[in-house]
């Protein structure tokens, strides 16, 4: 290769290479804000849906009401797949895909329907591309989700459940552990009788100090109160996993905007040896002319 051609390769990498840093740069940044987000919601988050599941158990036979009645039979599952907007995240968007895509396979070999929904362009184009064109999609917020967000998508998901479109509403989800380190997580929100809330403690649940258990007197009826938390709990569960995403998308691109980086500067100490290379032999092949020369006049 030329010396002139690997000094334009090397401009152009270290173009690319500042792009990559600054990328970085805004999703650490970002990455902060939407932590202190998740730190604020999880206590009110876990309160409800810890709630919720009191009261399910209060009430003891789950009221034969719309929202709450367990359809006879689960021939349609509803799932939600909670993607981004963007990509260059590494594969935050096609794990998800993945994960979704596995879950269905196995429902429909058990011989039920599926029904997708989706949050984010990404998992509604790669719905699409793959012939499953989700029941609706919601897009051009996933960057930092509102709770008029989560509403929206619950109002959706809830309506489909009472009108008996779908007998089964899951969703999948990015959970966020750390800027490094991101887990898919498979939830499910109704039938309440089979929702995630109604198995075992989470270990964070079971470490908390409990004390005395107290008696709790209900007014109005647990029946009533599930009626009003239901709804609740079905927006706070995807509002949460609205936030994990993002902080996980987040998270997912800065570290791969930061190996990026690195690999953009070792291609550049790899180009930069070549270019010296080059320009060694360019001086040694001219000093032998010089010298052929010289003797060719002596």
């Amino acid at each position: 290769m030329a010396q002139r051609d690997v000094k334009n390769r090397i401009a152009s990498v270290k173009n690319i290479q500042k792009i990559t840093r600054a990328m970085e740069m805004v999703a650490a940044a970002r990455l902060r804000r939407a932590e202190q987000r998740i730190e604020a919601l999880r206590p009110y988050a876990g309160a409800i849906r810890r709630m919720t599941r009191q009261a399910a158990e209060a009430a003891g036979n789950v009221p034969a009401l719309p929202i709450l009645a367990e359809h006879e039979s689960e021939e349609r599952v509803a799932l939600l797949l909670v993607t981004a907007d963007r990509g260059l995240a590494g594969a935050f968007n096609s794990q998800i895909i993945r994960a979704g895509v596995r879950t269905a396979a196995d429902y429909q070999a058990a011989g039920k329907q599926i029904v997708y929904y989706a949050t984010g362009r990404r998992g509604v184009s790669s719905l699409t591309f793959r012939g499953t064109e989700p029941e609706q999609g919601f897009t051009g917020f996933t960057e930092r989700p509102t709770y008029a967000n989560a509403r929206e998508i619950a109002h959706c998901l809830m309506a489909a459940y009472v009108d008996g479109k779908v007998d089964r509403v899951e969703v999948l989800y990015n959970g966020y552990i750390s800027p490094i380190s991101q887990e898919v997580r498979r939830e499910t929100l109704l039938p309440l009788q089979q929702a995630t809330i109604l198995e075992a403690e989470t270990p964070e649940e079971a470490d908390r100090p409990t004390g005395h258990t107290a008696l709790v007197e209900y007014e109005p009826e647990p029946e009533e109160i599930l009626q009003r938390l239901v709804p609740d709990y079905v927006e706070i569960s995807i509002y949460r996993a609205l936030l994990e995403s993002t902080a996980s998308e987040l998270g997912a691109r800065m570290t791969a905007m930061r190996n990026a980086s690195d690999n953009a500067g070792d291609i550049i100490t790899d180009l930069t040896l070549e270019m010296n290379r080059a320009r060694q032999a360019e001086i040694t092949q001219e000093i032998m002319e010089v010298v052929g020369g010289a003797e060719a006049l002596s």
